[in-house]
């Protein structure tokens, strides 16, 4: 193939940075969506990163085609070869291989058209923590091996795209300026559908952290149609910063797993022009879209300048910007009053039993006894063991609506995913239920339902964050969830945690890492001596900062309930003394008696060191619970 010319300045600045000047005059067209290209032609791997190895010819041919179509800008065939996503199809060792060989076929192809080549990188697949497993660190190392391959090819730049999480993209965006700082960067966000965040200052505040990093353009793609793009763009532009984007071409419809679009290529075209009329002067289109619809974007966009960006006009109230308001007093009201008083008094919370199907008659019954004596809220656990139970945040609202008093709900991550987990939340928070205790939850294997799926797409640290950023005003991926005079919710972040767990060292870590992301209260399994707890304290005493704790006091019913706990229940170990002492007794009244006064003896003593005591009485016998708190005073 021909070598192309260069002006001595284009060697100096680059081919991109050159034409990037006159784009704004004549908008620079990228490919479209190799994913359904290769698809049309009967390839259908889900990864087709893999078909650079295996179909290079299908692969240059895809090129070719958009390159026929008008395309000036081709991506390379890389997105998502980062050795993370690769490892889950067990080719990370083709790394290196798949991403260089990426760049050298869309060369080929850009040669003969003049045009140029953008090294794609997208996210690795998977949330960092703590919402997902990955630490930064081993994301970082990921795009490092693949940024180093792709630049080894010889890229004119670099476009980071499909990005939900910032923090990722900024990861990426600096690992491309560490291993290549002479390439641009093309740095895209993806924002949800959603005119009510665009309200907001949101998408400007992200433009402005892209910027930060000094990029050659800001941009968005995928998730939403040229239609909805529109807005995104009028929210997110910044006059003066060149803006790319690269819209799905409508929303598909999934049949058998495969996403069926319906737009024509006319539609695309006409939509691209409005687009480029916005401002945009990097234009192309993401999901869905083949050759013909890049040939009509051409078209549609040949001779017809960037239009002048206009700066959508946001007023956003300082109280309300993502709930940091200076002064939090004006919603203390908001705040539960468990909440309100943790800290200023002894608190006291009794595990309630809830039972199969939906005769809660036994829980409000127990409810409203415990309210009358004084006992300051309940905790209402969420399918405890994976068993089949009442939702926990429905059976809170009916707990506090008709027994008066607050409940402390329970949140498994089990079942559901981080959606799911999320808009429970925001129904809590609308329904009052603001007490809200985090866990991982039982796998689904060992309660009803063995074979049913376990969810897990965050643990209880992740739930944590998400929890924190809703009081904060924002959701998981940072999209603000305020609106109207609403800013933010107002739960109370609680944890559980073993004092006594087999690997102390991990529970220790994990209750710290709760902590840092915003765990109030700790509610411990059961402890049933002053050396359990002594030790427990120091353990946390450099990272406890101002989370309280409430102790976990369970009476033993008899010697065989404190067997069965001690052998059977995980996470369970009573002392030999305990069990020594309760066996002496030789009737199961008498056993039960003695249960009590070990806990009146142990919570006398430990009442000083801790913020409140959290009761599991067993077999609904919520009147042990009264009894001992008579007795201690």
């Amino acid at each position: 193939m021909p070598a192309i010319a260069l002006h001595p300045s284009e060697i100096l600045e680059g081919r991109f940075t050159v034409r990037l000047r006159t784009a704004h005059a004549r908008p620079i067209l990228t490919d479209g969506s190799m994913e359904a290209t290769l698809h049309a032609e009967g390839l259908t791997d889900p990864l087709i990163e893999r078909y650079n190895l295996t179909q290079p010819i299908a692969v240059e041919h895809a090129h070719r085609s958009f390159a026929e179509a008008g395309a000036e800008l081709l991506m390379t065939n890389t997105e998502h070869a980062n050795p993370l996503t690769l490892a889950r199809h067990h080719i990370a060792e083709k790394t290196y291989e798949i991403n260089r060989k990426g760049v050298w076929l869309a060369r080929a192809v850009a040669s003969d058209f003049d045009a140029l080549v953008a090294a794609t990188v997208g996210p690795v697949g998977k949330f960092l923590a703590p919402i997902g497993p990955l630490k930064p660190e081993e994301v970082r190392k990921a795009f490092r091996e693949q940024i180093l391959a792709l630049a080894d090819g010889g890229p004119d730049v670099f476009i980071l795209k499909s990005f939900i999480d910032l923090t990722e993209l900024e990861i990426a965006i600096e690992e491309v300026q560490s291993i290549a700082p002479e390439l641009p960067i093309i740095a895209q966000k993806t924002f949800p559908e959603d005119g009510a965040l665009l309200a907001t200052d949101f998408a400007h505040n992200v433009a402005k952290h892209l910027l930060a990093h000094h990029v050659a353009v800001i941009g968005t793609n995928g998730t939403v149609g040229p239609n909805r793009m529109l807005s995104i763009i009028e929210a997110f532009a910044v006059p003066g910063v060149p803006i790319s984007a690269q819209p799905d071409i409508g929303i598909p419809t999934l049949v058998d797993g495969h996403a069926i679009y319906h737009a024509t290529p006319a539609y695309l075209g006409e939509s691209a022009r409005r687009l480029v009329e916005a401002g945009v002067s990097i234009i192309g289109a993401c999901g869905g879209a083949r050759p013909e619809h890049i040939r009509a974007i051409h078209d549609a966009i040949s001779g017809i300048p960037a239009g002048e960006i206009k700066v959508q006009k946001i007023t956003v109230k300082s109280e309300q910007r993502n709930g940091n308001a200076d002064d939090r007093s004006s919603t203390e009201e908001n705040f539960s009053q468990f909440k309100r008083n943790l800290g200023k008094k002894f608190l006291t919370t009794v595990e309630l039993d809830v039972p199969r199907g939906l005769d809660m008659s036994s829980v409000t019954q127990g409810a409203e006894f415990l309210a009358k004596a004084g006992i300051d809220a309940v905790n209402i656990s969420d399918g405890a063991r994976a068993r089949l139970r009442m939702s926990s945040l429905t059976l809170g609202h009916i707990v506090q609506s008709q027994c008066g008093i607050e409940a402390i709900t329970h949140l498994a991550c089990r079942d559901r995913n981080m959606v799911g987990l999320q808009s429970e939340l925001l129904g809590a928070d609308a329904l009052g239920v603001r007490n809200i205790l985090c866990v991982t939850g039982d796998p689904a294997q060992i309660g009803d339902y063995p074979y049913a799926t376990s969810v897990y797409d965050i643990d209880s640290i992740g739930l944590i964050r998400a929890v924190k950023s809703m009081n904060e005003g924002c959701d998981l991926m940072g999209n603000p969830i305020s609106g109207g005079d609403i800013n933010c919710t107002h739960f109370l972040i609680a944890c559980g945690c073993n004092p006594i767990a087999d690997d102390m060292e991990r529970e220790a870590s994990r209750l710290e890492r709760k902590i840092a992301e915003g765990c109030e209260v700790i509610f411990t399994q059961p402890l049933f001596e002053m050396k359990a707890l002594e030790e427990f304290l120091d353990v946390i005493r450099p990272f406890q900062g101002n989370a309280k704790i409430m102790l976990g006091i369970l009476p033993l019913r008899s010697k065989r309930h404190a067997e069965f706990l001690h052998y059977e229940v995980p996470g369970m170990s009573i002392p030999d003394w305990i069990h020594e002492r309760i066996a002496k007794r030789t009737t199961v009244e008498d056993q039960s008696a003695e249960g009590v006064a070990l806990c009146v003896e142990f919570l006398k003593e430990a009442k000083s060191l801790v913020d409140g005591a959290y009761f599991m009485p067993p077999f609904k016998r919520y009147q042990m619970a009264v009894d001992i708190l008579e007795r201690i005073g």
